[in-house]
């Protein structure tokens, strides 16, 4: 006869430990330092195991303020970020950040208390279907229904949502399972070897650029996720051949190498376009056409296309490559290079690129106020070094910042392009500032995005990460003031008015600036690093510039 199990006293089942517990002990596991979010009543069982934790929980003002944290720290260190709420109200405030998350690539992972599983059969009090609704904007998610599977579910969101592409992962806990005794210790990690492309498809990408008369090469997100800065680097150099990076590549390579010739995805034909009209093959490097659509640069879907990344291209008419090189970016990179033979210079590129320098450096002396974003811009990058950290918010100032705002290294300006969602700059600043506190680290909004998640600097304030704050101010939603002038010649429905953003600064006991002329800028973007406390600067911006832009790009030939 089988041996019967024996029965857990009571003594025993205690020193077992919840389900929360288990959860808290499996997060450890995964190596996780903070979790963003607010507590509620049906996460306290979390709460709670977390006080004797070494996670450090940072309590926020908003549940969207916490994912975008989550999000940004997801991006810059490549492990996930972790953002908790509450059921109801709390979890659909965590969509925008997740949702941001898993389009830009930055690996996450949301975690929301629940009804117990005894009321979800019934119509019941804040009681929403969680997994239902994250499921549109998450790689995965599940709900733990059971204590002994906790450990499983915690591990498969983690491996998830760093597996390539990364993304956003949910889990939803009921309040009743978090209380529950969890009888389960956390996973061991499997080691993932690197993938390596096939050597008939290095082989032929190496013979098509070879041969090509006129080469680019276009690096996404994906190569800065790889790490393969080197290596792209690399085969530029050595094969004579430019580099456009999209806004979430910057960096890729140093903007002051000749060969690059900056940021592509302003929605107007810019110089780079110029630059594009002109190849006859484009190498993209980790790009995903998500961060830029291939018909704003192949539209005809003529241009001949060598496609490599860790993950097959996405289908698109406009987007099908001659060699798709899947495996390791770097490795690919490498024996592409070394099979590849190119001399000769790119002398049309170079000429377009002595024009975009120029360009850049037009408004370097400018002393108009409200100043023009060009100058701000100018300024700014005058102020930042090479590792220095700009977190851009969603708005006008973003394309001059796409546009104007050049890196040295990656990683340095981080842009939400996918989602593109307003409100991420300030909490995003804020987990880029925990992550690296010996950097400067600015976030860089309109005033319009400012206003949606402003609350965080308090946030800012009380778990000490002094970042600076630059607000470009017009009093409109000024992106889409643009768009309207340029469709219909003028604009509706987009202006508002504002506090006064320095006296709101020191009411939370901020350093509060406000420009007051464009000499001002440079001297107060110094002193405002130099303080221990959160820094706003209130700059009045002058957006004419935006349909003046168009008009110039227009006349490009």
């Amino acid at each position: 006869m089988p041996v019967k199990e024996k029965e857990k006293t009571e003594d025993e089942t205690s020193k077992v430990g919840t389900t929360a517990e288990l959860v808290v002990k499996c997060l450890e596991n995964e190596g996780v330092k903070y979790i963003f979010g607010i507590p509620g009543e049906e996460n306290l069982a979390l709460i709670n195991a977390l006080k004797k934790s070494s996670i450090k929980f940072i309590t926020t003002r908003h549940e969207q303020g916490a994912a975008f944290m989550a999000d940004v720290y997801g991006r810059l260190t490549g492990k996930p970020g972790v953002c908790l709420s509450t059921l109801g109200p709390g979890a659909t405030n965590l969509m925008t950040g997740v949702a941001d998350a898993n389009l830009d690539g930055a690996p996450l992972v949301a975690i929301t208390g629940q009804v117990g599983t005894d009321r979800m059969h019934i119509e019941s009090h804040q009681n929403l279907d969680l997994v239902a609704m994250f499921a549109p904007v998450t790689k995965w998610n599940k709900q733990i229904v059971r204590p002994d599977t906790a450990a499983e579910i915690v591990r498969k969101a983690f491996k998830t949502a760093t597996t390539e592409k990364p993304g956003a992962c949910h889990i939803d806990l009921p309040q009743n399972i978090a209380s529950m005794p969890a009888d389960a210790k956390p996973l061991k990690h499997a080691l993932c070897e690197k993938s390596f492309a096939s050597y008939s498809s290095i082989e032929k990408a190496a013979v098509a650029i070879s041969r090509a008369k006129n080469p680019l090469i276009l690096a996404g997100n994906g190569a800065i996720r790889s790490n393969a800065s080197r290596a792209v680097l690399e085969m530029a150099e050595r094969l004579n051949i430019p580099v456009a990076n999209t806004f979430m590549g910057k960096g890729i390579i140093p903007y002051t190498n000749p060969l690059s010739i900056w940021s592509m995805g302003l929605a107007q034909k810019d110089y780079v376009n110029r630059i594009f009209e002109k190849t006859d093959l484009v190498i993209t490097i980790g790009y995903d056409i998500i961060e830029y659509s291939p018909k704003k640069w192949n539209a005809k879907g003529d241009i001949k296309i060598i496609h490599i990344s860790e993950e097959k291209a996405e289908v698109n008419r406009c987007y099908i490559p001659e060699v798709e090189v899947i495996g390791d970016i770097s490795d690919s990179v490498y024996e592409i290079v070394r099979r590849s033979s190119r001399q000769e210079a790119p002398k049309q590129v170079l000429k377009i690129r002595e024009d975009m320098q120029r360009d850049y450096e037009e408004y370097a002396n400018d002393d108009a106020f409200p100043m023009k974003p060009q100058k701000i811009l100018f300024d700014l990058r005058k102020v930042m070094g090479a590792d220095d950290i700009v977190i851009s918010d969603v708005g006008a100032h973003k394309m001059w910042i796409a546009r104007h705002y050049h890196c040295l290294k990656p990683n340095t300006c981080i842009i939400s392009n996918g989602f593109a969602s307003m409100g991420i700059a300030i909490p995003g600043a804020l987990a880029a500032k925990l992550i690296n506190p010996d950097k400067k680290v600015i976030a860089v909004t309109g005033d319009g995005g400012f206003m949606m998640n402003s609350q965080e600097l308090e946030t800012a304030r009380r778990v000490g990460t002094p970042f600076v704050t630059l607000i470009f101010n017009d009093g409109y939603y000024g992106l889409i003031k643009w768009k309207q002038e340029e469709r219909y010649g003028e604009s509706a429905c987009v202006d508002f008015t504002n506090p006064d953003f320095k006296m709101l600064a020191e009411s939370m006991g901020l350093k509060g600036y406000r420009i007051n002329k464009a000499e001002e800028l440079l001297p107060t973007l110094e002193d405002a690093f130099k303080q221990k406390v959160p820094s706003v600067i209130d700059c009045c911006v002058d957006y004419s510039e935006n349909l003046k832009l168009t008009h110039k790009l227009e006349g490009l030939k």
